[in-house]
């Protein structure tokens, strides 16, 4: 099971990775959440960015094999890192990720499961704060919400 652990620079520990994380809303304004295969926590779509791939793509690319579904990214919520967050997986690697995430537009496909994920559905923020949620994802939902007119930096 993948583990997210917390303390005093335990980001230090880790490999540095970048990675993104994709907000789609529904016409209501509700937030395209996954249930992680892994921890079981609800989650933003997304993952690490690939070598040879822009972020948008990375972005994009997560969004598909998470869900089936083809977005294009629209404008970027955040960027987000946080130094006391370790990120251990079940093989052992140890990972410190910053983390842009990104508005995106629906644009094709059809939405369903893969290998990572149990459950999809679109949530209201309401709902979203009694989900069990991966790491700081639901403050990622909180600022694209929020519609802030530049760019977060966490």
């Amino acid at each position: 099971m993948t583990q997210v652990l917390y303390g005093e620079r335990f980001g230090k520990q880790g490999k540095l990775r970048l990675g993104c994380s994709a907000v789609i809303f529904d016409d209501q304004k509700r937030v395209l959440l996954t249930r992680r295969e892994d921890n079981g926590l609800w989650c933003l779509p997304g993952g690490g960015m690939e070598a040879g791939e822009s972020v948008a793509e990375a972005c994009e690319r997560e969004v598909w094999e998470e869900t089936g579904l083809r977005v294009r990214v629209k404008r970027l919520i955040g960027v987000y890192s946080n130094p006391d967050q370790l990120v251990i997986y079940p093989d052992g690697n140890k990972s410190f990720f910053v983390v842009l995430s990104f508005e995106t537009e629906l644009i094709s496909g059809t939405l369903g499961l893969s290998d990572e994920t149990t459950e999809v559905g679109y949530f209201s923020m309401e709902e979203i704060e009694n989900m069990p949620m991966h790491a700081q994802h639901n403050k990622r939902v909180a600022d694209a919400l929020a519609c802030h007119p530049e760019a977060l930096i966490k």
